[in-house]
């Protein structure tokens, strides 16, 4: 490509993306709760029917009050507490607490919804005496402050994120300057992603929401970075042998392009597979982050290089590469690493594998799912009022389950609620104009518990016996809905990215037996970092379980982003194994590669980890599982076990492929002896 083309290709990328940001726009979908339960589910299709009902336009917020100094209600409390409601106020038995509803527009969401919701509070602390205590609960106010809690967060997620690969660039490339370039470039490329992945998932009818943008901005970031290491690190060894630093440039795109577009295609074709998911945010995310990821190796591929060749060998001052320095290949920690594994390759292999193996275990007896008092890593008045009614009141009164049949077969479904076990309290309450009834069912069973789950199981067996078009809903029921739609998307999803994965590095590397190796240790050392980070989520870091959904993000990018530095280091060994053989082939690919891969999974894993400045915990232990399992794949993965399996397997790991030439052969087994 000449210089004057890659100008005009860059400028145009440039222009489109400019036209992009000035047309959409990533609008309200940064304040959206996430969705996880799927459309078809029976608690998201009687949510639906709510508005046939009376009141049903209107969803009930909660105030509970107490005492700030946690004695009894006195009959002026319990009025004042009667006045904040439209009926008069509920009591506790131990008299500690009241409870006042209070309805809001059921159709509100977003930046409208928070704004109820913070009026509402600010009114009744106005019309509270001061030693009353009021907290706003329920449905609408759990919304409010999930949407409330990524209010700005996405701004400091994205300040955190370009500060830590800033840091870790400007110790990459120890230059004042360089640095400045790619994150520039992916930074840029990071708010056209925003865009664009917003309007794509717009136009499918789906719905982004914080965390799905949260982990898209990650993404970005971090596979951005990952391809600018490695066509700079591919710059700087082409201009250690030319004079000519565009001729430098021009071999790096063209031999790193390939590694970057392959690398991007696997992570690209692996989130599409998020779309055969059922859990509305997993779809929003495969399209959002795709999306984003092919911006991203657009702006590495056709923005950064003419920006590189513009500033030539200064931009690595004051390490500037000179013409005839001993290439990567033949030195360096990453060559006597390579070599020492090259020597030994079956005690290191059986030891490493035995290694990730072991950490496997964490995931034996791994608690997993949260309820939707557990999701907020930051302190939420919703939450916290929520336990106060608990404390308080019986299970189950303040949030009971919903059943919805037809009316004509009301006294069959009210005599199937009510001898259903872990069911103890039935109440019709409305019917609609178009026959239908719903009845209130208090169940005996903390909320989203084991118990919960099977009480919900059984009474719709119980009342699909009697009419199959029955439903169950409530907070209960979307918990259960949601843990299976997480069960169905993982016997789904995870099989389709194996196999998006293996299609791609068969195409790449042509070979019947190094993609299976190379993906059947990508999955060992995924279910090792599994569960190692879930092992460290629950017992070092204290969350109470795994969220339905981080066990399938984790493993996703673990294996998508995994194979990424496989790729870097395969279609390295690629290369060289015609000149120098297999085993002298692998050995000059992790020399070459050793310093890129190590600085890339340094900067990805830390990125991942910076998803702890959000408030969600799903999210924060996607970054704990991602980052300990991108740091495995680095000084473990790459640099010990492949190396160690392809010297142990021989020409024979690119078959059918006769890619060593025989003295080549020889040669290394000579050597080897």
């Amino acid at each position: 490509m000449t210089r004057r083309l890659s100008w005009l290709l860059a400028l145009l990328v440039i222009a489109a993306s400019g036209a992009l940001m000035a047309l959409g726009d990533s609008g309200e979908s940064n304040q959206r709760s996430p969705e996880q339960v799927p459309a078809q589910a029976q608690s998201a299709r009687l949510d639906e029917l709510r508005s046939q009902f009376p009141g049903g336009d209107r969803a009930p917020a909660i105030v509970v009050v107490t005492r700030t100094d946690d004695t009894p209600l006195s009959p002026d409390d319990i009025a004042a507490a009667g006045r904040l409601g439209v009926t008069p106020p509920q009591v506790s038995d131990d008299g500690i607490a009241a409870l006042a509803v209070v309805p809001l527009d059921a159709e509100l969401s977003g930046f409208a919804l928070t704004d109820a919701v913070e009026q509402l509070r600010a009114d009744v602390a106005e019309r509270l005496p001061d030693h009353l205590r009021a907290e706003v609960t329920g449905g609408p106010a759990f919304g409010a402050d999930i949407a409330d809690s990524f209010s700005g967060a996405n701004i400091t997620l994205l300040a955190v994120t370009a500060a830590v690969v800033a840091l870790l660039l400007i110790i990459t490339y120890r230059s004042p300057v360089l640095w400045l370039v790619p994150l520039l470039v992916i930074g840029f490329a990071d708010r056209v992603a925003a865009v664009l992945g917003t309007a794509v998932a717009d136009a499918l009818g789906m719905q982004p929401d914080g965390s799905t943008a949260g982990i898209t901005s990650v993404l970005v970031f971090g596979a951005g970075t990952n391809y600018a290491l490695l066509l700079i690190s591919r710059y700087r060894e082409e201009l250690g042998r030319t004079d000519d630093h565009q001729e430098a440039l021009s071999t790096a795109v063209r031999r790193a392009g390939p590694a970057i577009i392959a690398s991007n295609a696997t992570v690209v074709l692996a989130l599409a597979t998020l779309l055969l998911a059922s859990t509305p945010s997993v779809r929003s995310l495969g399209v959002q982050a795709a999306a984003g990821l092919v911006v991203a190796a657009v702006f590495v591929l056709l923005v950064l290089p003419p920006l590189l060749g513009l500033f030539g060998r200064r931009l690595f001052w004051p390490f500037i590469p000179r013409v005839g320095a001993t290439p990567l290949t033949d030195r360096g920690i990453w060559h006597r690493i390579a070599a020492a594994v090259a020597r030994r390759p079956g005690r290191i292999a059986v030891a490493a594998i035995a290694g990730l193996a072991v950490l496997t275990t964490g995931l034996i007896g791994l608690p997993v799912g949260l309820s939707q008092t557990d999701q907020f890593r930051v302190q939420a008045e919703s939450v916290s009022g929520y336990r106060t009614l608990a404390a308080h009141f019986p299970s189950g009164l303040v949030d009971p389950t919903r059943v919805v049949g037809p009316s004509a077969e009301a006294a069959e479904l009210q005599r199937a609620i009510e001898t259903t076990p872990g069911v103890v309290a039935v109440t019709p309450a409305g019917r609609s104009p178009t026959g239908l009834t719903v009845w209130s069912v208090v169940l005996d069973a903390e909320p989203a518990s084991a118990q919960a789950f099977a009480t919900i199981d059984r009474l719709r067996e119980a009342v699909a016996a009697v009419d199959d078009t029955a439903l169950v809903g409530g907070s209960d029921a979307a918990a259960r809905d949601a843990g299976a739609a997480a069960g169905h998307d993982r016997l789904v999803v995870i099989p389709a990215i194996l196999i998006v994965v293996l299609a791609v590095l068969y195409v790449l590397l042509r070979s019947a037996l190094a993609p299976l190796v190379l993906v059947a240790v990508t999955v060992l050392s995924s279910l090792a970092a599994l569960g190692l980070g879930g092992w460290a989520s629950v017992h070092v870091f204290g969350f109470p379980a795994l969220d339905f959904t981080a066990p399938l993000f984790a493993f996703l990018f673990l294996v998508a982003l995994g194979v990424d530095y496989t790729i870097f280091l395969v279609t390295r060994a690629r290369e060289e194994t015609p000149d120098h053989g297999t085993r002298d082939g692998i050995v000059r690919a992790v020399s070459a590669t050793g310093a890129v891969i190590t600085s890339a999974g340094i900067v990805l894993a830390a990125v991942f980890c910076v998803l702890g400045v959000l408030p969600l915990i799903v999210l924060t232990q996607v970054g704990i599982i991602v980052g300990l399992g991108i740091l495995l794949d680095t000084f473990v993965v790459r640099t010990v076990i492949i190396p160690a399996l392809f010297t142990l397997i021989g020409p024979a790991i690119w078959w059918p492929a006769r890619l060593d030439p025989a003295a080549g052969d020889r040669g290394g087994r000579h050597r080897r002896h």
